[in-house]
């Protein structure tokens, strides 16, 4: 339990800009501009590097990395992975498992350098994750910027198509700023961090990020088309779903879109509801007639399927819940909101309500160990310990 008497710095306000450097980069488009350039820097292992990824996940059916922003030593490289070969960007990957790197809000990064590379470095420093640490309630990039540095950043180009070439200037302004303020930011945070004796908290989220990262598997064919709504539906509207949900994935495939934009899921309802209601449904006009008549072909294949191979609807087990599970989970709820209010930090940091409902609902030594990550744990201690000691008395 944290000493309440304990006086902690409290989180750094508006601070003076450093210099920042200019946003000058070196724009990479090949194999030996990319060693060259980051063979300048000398050794790795005593390099600090900022990296972030920009893909174009709203305007192409299979999401793919467009960009890759490296930042090292105040100069950057805006690295083009559409033009350039995988194998021609391993020494980046290389030399960044090396170096000590920091990005901001990891997890998509990550995900786009394993889905590119299959590899993602040991440890990645996530500042905002070690904003969140000191105690920071806005933790967006720009917040970040804004909050130390008095400056407002642009973030009009983050939903813009980043595989589109050339980019447009203002584009690769915005593309340099995300690493070019990254690493001063990152200083003041890890230095704060450090101040508060949360660098064990920091690593180990930072490193907990990586392993769910990792941990992800591909999706489920016979989950993946039941969008929100699914659960309400029989299992002859349950046929109509999946057939819409596939002939939409095809035509996005087709026509290289993201699904959403050939068909939302509200739509792909409405349809679903007209067909198994015997009604003809009302196709956007903008559908072009070979678009219209495959809609056509795939009902027609639906309603052929025989009724013994449509979608099964999973048995759901009624467990009965336990009557003490609410008096655990306020148990867990009022000692972590204590806690997070004494270290000045955002409760959800400690335990999200989702963690606390799963203990409560049946608490176990490897659930705890599921759950939690071991600094959770030793904040939760006293009210985790009493919860287990509840079992085995009953």
């Amino acid at each position: 339990m944290p000493d309440q008497n304990l006086e902690r710095p409290t989180p750094p306000g508006v601070i003076a800009p450093p210099e920042i450097a200019p946003n000058v980069h070196t724009y990479i488009e090949d194999g030996n501009s990319l060693v060259e350039f980051l063979d300048s820097f000398g050794d790795p292992a005593e390099c600090v590097c900022a990296v972030d990824t920009e893909a174009d996940s709203l305007h192409s059916f299979e999401e793919k990395l467009c960009l890759i922003q490296f930042g090292c030593q105040g100069r950057f490289a805006l690295i083009d992975p559409l033009v350039m070969k995988v194998e021609e960007m391993v020494p980046l990957i290389d030399f960044i498992e090396s170096s000590k790197v920091w990005m901001h809000g990891a997890d998509f990064d990550m995900t786009m350098l394993r889905r590119t590379f299959g590899h993602v470095p040991e440890l990645i420093y996530d500042s905002q994750t070690a904003a969140r640490l000191v105690g920071l309630r806005q933790f967006g990039f720009a917040n970040l910027v804004d909050h130390y540095y008095d400056i407002k950043i642009s973030k009009q180009s983050q939903k813009a198509d980043w595989g589109k070439r050339p980019l447009p200037e203002k584009m690769l302004e915005y593309a340099v700023n995300d690493v070019r303020y990254l690493l001063p930011i990152a200083e003041v945070l890890e230095s704060h961090v450090k101040a508060l004796d949360r660098t064990g908290w920091f690593v180990e989220s930072c490193v907990n990020a990586r392993t769910t990262v990792l941990g992800r598997t591909g999706k489920d064919p016979d989950q993946v088309w039941r969008i929100q709504g699914w659960g309400r539906m029989e299992r002859r509207a349950l046929n109509y779903l999946r057939a819409v949900w596939l002939w939409r994935d095809d035509e996005a495939r087709r026509r290289d879109r993201p699904p959403f934009k050939i068909m939302n899921n509200d739509m792909i309802l409405t349809i679903v509801g007209q067909l198994e209601a015997g009604k003809k449904p009302d196709l956007p006009a903008r559908f072009p007639r070979p678009v219209t008549e495959r809609f056509w072909k795939a009902m027609r294949k639906a309603e052929q399927v025989p009724d013994n191979e449509w979608p099964e609807i999973p048995k759901r087990e009624r467990r009965r819940k336990d009557p003490r599970a609410d008096v655990r989970f306020n148990k867990l709820k009022s000692h972590r909101d204590r806690v997070a209010a004494e270290l000045g930090i955002d409760q959800t940091l400690i335990a999200a309500k989702a963690t606390m409902e799963q203990l409560a609902g049946g608490p176990s030594e490897e659930k705890v160990e599921e759950l939690f990550m071991n600094w959770q744990r030793e904040l939760m201690a006293d009210a985790i310990n009493d919860l287990l000691a509840e079992g085995t008395r009953s």
